[in-house]
């Protein structure tokens, strides 16, 4: 009996620390959770801008599902995107001719809705390689490229 009021309590502790800790992570990426957005930058090459590579790295066993949500998000966009702009090139044998044409005719005319990135991750379109990037959120007090 003494061995499974201890089990049971441990069980309870462990429930407990994993609630909270569940509650922890969800107040992190609230904030972006669910939200969509169609706002798309242009890109600029000459800015230093930090373009984030899309790719899932997990570094905590526990915390890996909210480490992984940021990348993952935005390999859907940007598949999203792809599919828009190869049609686009299918109908028109071009792609959009600059930002304001992708806004127009990829973004508004698909009613695109774009998942928040979270930690401050912007999308930004790369009209000379037809193609929507992500880029990183800037480092407040340091100089951009570092």
């Amino acid at each position: 009996m003494r061995n499974s009021l201890l089990a049971l309590g441990l069980t309870v502790s462990l429930v407990g620390c994993m609630d909270s800790l569940d509650k922890q992570v969800q107040k992190q990426d609230s904030p972006v959770l669910g939200k969509k957005t169609q706002d798309v930058g242009q890109f600029d090459p000459n800015a230093k801008n930090v373009v984030s590579d899309s790719k899932v790295v997990v570094t905590d066993p526990i915390l890996g599902g909210a480490q992984a949500y940021g990348p993952i998000m935005e390999q859907i966009a940007k598949l999203g995107i792809d599919s828009a702009l190869g049609t686009f090139y299918a109908l028109e044998g071009r792609y959009p001719k600059d930002h304001e044409e992708f806004m127009t005719q990829i973004i508004k005319a698909n009613n695109l809705q774009l998942p928040v990135l979270p930690g401050g991750k912007k999308y930004q379109y790369d009209v000379e390689n037809h193609k929507l990037v992500v880029v990183e959120a800037p480092v407040e007090g340091a100089t951009p490229g570092q």
